[in-house]
């Protein structure tokens, strides 16, 4: 049986062995990444749209990564679970940040956190980690910036955004995160980061050279139809096979051929 996985084994499958990190927000989704052979999962702030709809990242509390948290931690994962510290739950103080980490962990059950930013947020990366929280950074394309950014562009391009992004990855890595996801970054940064750094690079839509990848489940296993983002690769067509198999439900209940003798009390 798969021992499960601390926050030390990831740093140490730097340079040795690739990291595969998925995010789950329920307790049945959470079972099934359960049998396969995962190392991390993301409780992503990526929820409010994959879950509750909304157009970003932007809108979801700490009260609902809480609760999405506690569903996940209740399959008791082998994985590393991580849980995504939302909008303003960690940008407004010091403070702040460190009491909405630890709610993560002592509410939520997850062994530690991410959040998003460089340079701005040092301080509060030093001050989660000084409360033996462990961290894990976020820069390139940071959902929680895209009125910032203007939308969802890659990030990184030209030689001073390249410079910066360096500049601050190597800062959140002296900050003492434990690991760091870089998303829409071009291939060749990543991969220059991905070699300065001593702990492991997490890609999303950065290329094949960082230390590991990471999905949303709903995109991999396609379940949805309209968004394919250009770095998502679909394992699976669940949406047609999930509507194949209530389109045969329903059709059998209206001909009354569902339930038969097999699947009904008779005594």
């Amino acid at each position: 049986m798969q021992k499960a996985v601390s926050v030390l084994d990831i740093v140490e499958m730097k340079g040795k062995e690739r990291i595969v990190m998925v995010t789950s927000y329920d307790f049945t989704m959470t079972r099934i990444i359960d049998a396969s052979d995962i190392d991390i999962i993301l409780v992503g702030d990526s929820a409010g749209v994959v879950i509750a709809g909304s157009e970003n990242t932007l809108a979801i509390t700490m009260d609902q990564m809480i609760y999405h948290t506690q569903c996940v931690t209740a399959a008791k994962p082998k994985a590393l679970v991580i849980g995504d510290m939302p909008f303003l739950s960690y940008q407004t103080s010091v403070e702040d940040a460190v009491r909405n980490a630890g709610r993560f962990l002592k509410e939520g059950g997850a062994q530690g956190v991410k959040l998003e930013g460089g340079r701005r947020v040092i301080e509060q990366v030093k001050a989660i980690v000084k409360a033996d929280i462990p961290v894990m950074g976020h820069l390139g394309l940071t959902p929680q910036s895209i009125h910032a950014f203007g939308g969802y562009k890659v990030q990184g391009r030209g030689d001073h955004a390249a410079k910066r992004l360096m500049e601050d990855a190597l800062n959140l890595q002296d900050a003492g995160i434990f690991s760091i996801v870089l998303e829409c970054v071009p291939a060749p940064l990543a991969k220059e980061i991905t070699a300065a750094l001593s702990i492991p690079t997490i890609g999303i839509g950065a290329g094949r050279l960082c230390d590991g990848q990471v999905l949303v489940i709903q995109d991999l296993l396609g379940m949805f139809k309209e968004f394919k983002p250009k770095f998502v690769k679909r394992y699976a067509d669940l949406f047609d096979i999930i509507v194949d198999a209530l389109d045969t439900y329903a059709s059998e209940v209206r001909q009354g051929i569902f339930p038969d003798d097999e699947h009904s009390h008779l005594e």
